[in-house]
């Protein structure tokens, strides 16, 4: 009786061992780390061009891997993303990732957000002011914009900001756009006066050009200091986070980060 119990024992335990062989070369044979980029977002996603498709092509690369790219729209809000691109997958068949980038590191969203680790912040963004110096010589705050054209991206943070500022007083002024970069040119050729846009769009798209001025504006409801962004992994998915984690370190001690954001035209901004 106790040969056949470790008889059977021991088989369990090859098949246990054989099943685990088998899910380990699977996921040895893949050999891809998939990332997810949103879709429009220049000068960081767009068309298979930016500074995250450049960066989730450097990750990949240091975790000896193939890169595996799942472009995908904004949903409603962060928490849709997340869902559908890190935790759960889209109810249209596609996702999740293995990491999503460009992820605010906030603590309001990690805490709404307990099925994912929001962690690496790479970059700090916010939101800008560019003037034209030929129709506004010299800014002294937002009355400066007074009878102004102001450009914004139509679905934005800074279009939601422009309109909503002093109770809508500028709202005759606004004139709304299908993308930043799309104002900034309306800007260049002087059918504007000012674009509200983040600092990346305005640096990709102008360069540093001193006719257009960049100005910082304090509005209540964003933070002055702007904020950090970074990725995201499944909450139970620690191994992939700690690898991430330690590539994002090389790049950036190796000044490749900076580099890659510089081949866009912008200036990193370390967190």
């Amino acid at each position: 009786m106790l040969t056949l119990r470790l008889r059977g024992l021991r088989a369990m335990l090859l098949i246990g061992f054989a099943l685990l062989f088998a899910a380990l070369t699977v996921h040895a044979d893949t050999g891809t780390l998939k990332v997810a980029v949103y879709k429009d977002l220049v000068p960081f996603s767009d068309n298979g061009e930016g500074i995250d498709i450049d960066l989730a092509a450097a990750l990949a690369r240091k975790l000896s891997l193939k890169l595996s790219l799942l472009p995908f729209p904004a949903g409603e809000n962060l928490n849709d993303d997340l869902r559908n691109m890190v935790w759960k997958g889209h109810y249209l068949g596609y996702g999740p990732a293995d990491v999503m980038l460009h992820v605010p590191v906030d603590r309001a969203l990690m805490a709404s957000n307990d099925k994912v680790e929001i962690f690496a912040p790479y970059h700090v963004e916010a939101v800008r002011l560019v003037r034209s110096t030929r129709s506004i010589p010299v800014f002294d705050g937002l009355d400066s914009l007074a009878g102004k054209r102001i450009g914004v991206e139509q679905v934005s943070l800074a279009g939601m900001v422009m309109l909503g500022e002093g109770n809508g007083r500028f709202r005759d002024q606004v004139h709304l756009f299908h993308s930043s970069a799309e104002a900034l040119q309306q800007l260049k050729s002087g059918q504007l006066d000012a674009v509200l846009a983040t600092r990346s769009e305005i640096e990709a798209e102008l360069h540093g050009d001193p006719a257009f001025p960049v100005e910082r504006v304090d509005f209540q409801r964003l933070p002055r200091e702007g904020w950090a962004v970074g990725m995201a992994v499944r909450k139970d998915n620690t191994e992939m986070a700690r690898k991430l984690q330690a590539a994002l370190n090389e790049l950036a001690a190796s000044g490749e980060l900076k580099a890659i954001f510089a081949r866009h035209g912008v200036q990193l901004a370390k967190p």
